[in-house]
């Protein structure tokens, strides 16, 4: 998280968006060279979908700087292809969603938004989305919320 005046600020790490591009790279002369050799269909296939996985998750976490932004104001959610600001008003719910697999718990941050024409938006963000544990930034962002006041509870069943 980062600080700019009255703002706070979550972001995919440098560092990871780095390697990302780095294999992205790497991917796509992999990608070349399974073409140029003329091997098989399937090999030149996964080649390609993890070339342009990897090139969209390294375009996202460099595009979408900072992925979340709040203020007094509301809420700004950066998408690779979509920047929203959101007034507090227009905040339906925030919520953390636990879920336990293979024995290890993973959290996320589920924000339910309303666009101005009235549509629903549910953005749903990790930790590696965040650079920062979803619980701390669901904290900051339920003090900042108008109508929070200090020892509130989260939301029910944390």
């Amino acid at each position: 998280m980062t600080t700019q005046g009255d703002r706070l600020r979550w972001s995919t790490p440098v560092g990871a968006v780095v390697v990302l591009w780095v294999l992205a790279v790497a991917a796509t002369g992999w990608s070349v060279a399974v073409l140029v050799s003329g091997a098989d269909a399937a090999g030149a296939l996964v080649a390609g979908v993890a070339a342009l996985g990897l090139t969209l998750a390294a375009a996202s976490g460099t595009r979408a700087r900072p992925r979340l932004e709040a203020g007094p104001e509301g809420l700004t959610v950066r998408r690779l292809t979509w920047t929203r600001h959101v007034p507090w008003g227009r905040v339906d719910d925030l919520r953390l969603l636990r879920t336990r697999r293979l024995g290890r718990e993973s959290v996320l941050l589920e924000l339910e938004l309303r666009d101005v024409d009235g549509g629903e938006r549910l953005v749903i963000l990790g930790r590696a989305e965040l650079g920062a544990d979803p619980v701390d930034v669901f904290d900051d962002l339920a003090a900042l919320r108008p109508g929070h006041r200090p020892g509130d509870a989260g939301p029910p069943g944390l």
